[in-house]
Order: structure tokens, then sequence, then C-alpha cells
């Protein structure tokens, strides 16, 4: 047999979206500030406003039924995962999430100590680490390549020593694209004593990653970014977890994955993120994948996904770096990036030039994307912002096609 090939109808099928009359004949390039939802996200959530919006976990049946749905979800997404259950945690957002972090490090950490954060960062990744230096942490940065935007693993080990606790850094980058190798930075920041927290916000919309083989103490996505609800889903491996001080209630301590979420649960879309493994089950199973085992059947859609999303995004690349009215953010290679491609416009502004587009009826983002410190690292003006032109697996060769045509006519 040889290797599986996406099927683009039945992906789109899974999608009410693209049934929607108001979004018809709009291709959808902004999937890096959020995706679509899939239809069994929205049936879970649905059921639960109608059938069991109660408090979970009382005695009655549709509380009960409540409660089921949000330890079925914590379940299977850690199982896809590839860690135990109760290192996963929900939480209001990636960055709510970061910032809870951040406080539980302030607390467990001596002055003098140290934090390596990155340039390379989304701001709810990096603000919430820099800002224990008025606490007395130190703050060390690893800088990007000014002209590539690339962060390379041995610019890493002159700045670790035995006062660095943390290193935090990006999967992937939401306008350099470039996918960071996690494994190996994990175990040049492990071999120094240092705990490892990763931003996987750009990266988990391309196939859940199996964090268990990667390896960090943290990783941290967002679910709406990944066909779910909005929600933020955080890792935190036991032996990190039990050394961090309680965020949240006293009573809740003892519990790991209620130590970081100190605020109340959103019970309805904690229970709809069971709905991304149903979504990812029925890709698996359509596929011919392997019938068994979370993590192995979520590697066969990852696999699935990125071959797709590689073929659709090397002519777009291909396609801008040709241009001299544009500089293309981060490598020229699909192989090495994820489809999410932002472009400095010369003279122009990135939101002007997403908004002409519109016309065209391309659905893109302009602006700096939180992203102001790589951007300024890499010598673009972040008020003048960059084009972000950003697929998944639900988007097609006929709309990269559409894109492609919209920005000749544009630029």
């Amino acid at each position: 047999m040889g290797e599986a090939v996406l099927d683009p109808d039945f992906v789109r099928a899974q999608f009410p979206a693209f049934a929607e009359p108001s979004l018809r004949d709009r291709a959808f390039f902004e999937n890096a500030g959020g995706s679509y939802t899939c239809a069994p996200v929205i049936d879970r959530l649905t059921r639960f406003y109608r059938q069991r919006k109660v408090q979970p976990y009382a005695p009655f049946e549709a509380s009960r039924l409540a409660g089921a749905e949000m330890d079925e979800a914590r379940a299977r997404m850690a199982a896809i995962l590839g860690v135990a259950e109760d290192e996963l945690s929900f939480g209001p957002s990636t960055t709510q999430n970061t910032y809870v972090l951040a406080q539980a490090f302030r607390q467990f950490l001596q002055p003098g100590e140290a934090i390596i954060v990155t340039d390379q960062d989304h701001e709810a990744n990096t603000g919430p680490w820099r800002r224990l230096a008025a606490e007395g942490i130190e703050i060390r940065e690893w800088k990007i390549d000014p002209g590539s935007g690339h962060l390379d693993p041995e610019a890493l080990e002159p700045l670790l020593d035995e006062r660095v606790r943390l290193v935090c850094f990006p999967h992937c980058s939401n306008v350099v694209g470039e996918i960071n190798p996690v494994v190996e930075i994990t175990a040049i920041a492990h071999a120094a004593g240092a705990f490892v927290c990763v931003d996987g916000v750009s990266l988990a919309p391309h196939g859940f990653p199996d964090v268990g083989q990667l390896g960090p103490d943290i990783y941290l996505f967002s679910a709406y970014k990944t066909y779910g609800p909005h929600q933020g889903l955080m890792v935190i491996r036991r032996a990190l977890a039990e050394l961090l001080p309680n965020q949240g209630h006293h009573f809740n301590g003892d519990v790991l994955h209620k130590r970081f979420t100190p605020a109340g649960p959103d019970h309805a879309q904690i229970a709809a993120s069971a709905g991304m493994a149903d979504y990812l089950d029925a890709l698996c199973d359509h596929h011919g994948g392997p019938g068994a085992g979370a993590a192995a059947r979520a590697r066969f859609v990852r696999e699935l996904m990125r071959s797709h999303e590689t073929a659709l995004l090397q002519p777009l690349l291909d396609a801008v770096a040709e241009r001299n009215s544009v500089r293309l953010i981060g490598p020229a290679q699909a192989a090495r990036r994820a489809p999410t491609v932002a472009l400095a416009v010369r003279g122009r502004a990135g939101a002007a030039v997403a908004a002409a587009l519109a016309e065209h009826g391309i659905m893109a983002g302009g602006g700096d994307f939180y992203a102001q410190r790589p951007l300024a690292a890499m010598g673009v003006d972040p008020a003048q912002g960059v084009l972000r032109l950003s697929f998944t697996h639900y988007t097609t060769a006929d709309e990269v096609e559409r894109l492609i045509a919209a920005l000749d006519r544009v630029l």
C-alpha cells in the first residue's frame, strides 16, 4: 500500500463553515489567528448547553454526565498528546495559562536565578516571563538571526549555566514559521539542569504533538486554533508540577490538573474539547490509519496533514519568493516550516494589503500579530506589520491558486 493521501472532500464535510452561505466563495487564509471549528466540537458544545448545563459531578444524571464529558475530554486529549491524564490542564487561554505559570515560577525561583526567553516568541509566551525581572529573576534573551529569523540551538548553549532554571521558546513562531527542533533544544536545556517550556500554539493546528516523545516539561497550545473551543491546553509533566507552588484553591492543591488553573473551569468548553479527539478519530479511520493507540493514531493524522500542507505550501512560497516587492519572513522551503507565511510588503502596511485581498475573496490578516519583538529584530517596522497568509489541512490546492492569483493583482 502507498502512503495515505488526505481526502479534502471528507475533511471539509466535517466543518460546517464550508457549507455556510455567508462564507461561500471566500478562501480562508487567517487560520493562524483561529481555525474553523469542526462539527463534533459544535455538536458536543450544543448538547452540553441543551442537556447538561448544570454544576458537574453531582449525583443526579445531568450533572453526572456533565462531569463524565469533562473527564472524557481530558483523558482522550492527554492520550493523544502522550502524557498522563492529570498532566493536562484546561484554562481560559494560553496567554492566561502562561501568566499563571509565571506566577508559580515567581514563587519557586530565588533572586539571581535565570530564565531564558527568545525574541522569536509571540508576546504571550515571552511577556509573562520577562516581567519576572522586576522580582530579581535574571532574564536572558536567546536571539534570532536578524536576516532569516532562525533560532540557532548552538546559540543557546553559551547562555546556559547553573543559574538557569527555565528555557522558554516556541515550537514555531507565528510570523517566522520555521519549525524549531524541540527534542534537540530540550536535550540541551535538560543537560544543563534547566526545565523547558514550549509554546506550541502555532504548530499544534498542523497536527497534535506527541509531547511525551518531544520531552519538554511544559507544552501549551490553544484549542480554538486546533478546530476546537476557546480554551488553552497546558501540559505540565508531573516532576515539575509537584515542585511548583499551587496556584489554585488550597483544597485543590493535591489535584495535579487543578494546581495551575485558579479560575473556575469552563465546563461546557472543556467537555466540547473531546470533539477534537472525535475529529482526529474520524480522520484516522477514514484514511485507513492504525486501529488502536491514541498517540499512534495522532501521529498518522499528523503525517497526513503535514504531507498535504507541504504540497500546497511550496507553490505559494515559490510565488512570493520571486517578488521584489515583498520580503518573505522565514524559510523558503516548505519542509522546514509550517504553512504560516508572513510577508513584509515594501511601502505598504500589511493590514492594507489584507484589506485589498478581501476584495478578491481572500480572508487574510495584516499587522504585528503580537510578534513585535521578532519583527523588530528582523528590521520590520511593527507599526507597518506584515501580511500573514496561513492555512491548514482543510485548505485546497484550488484555494492556494486563487490566493496566488489575487496576490498577482494586489501586489
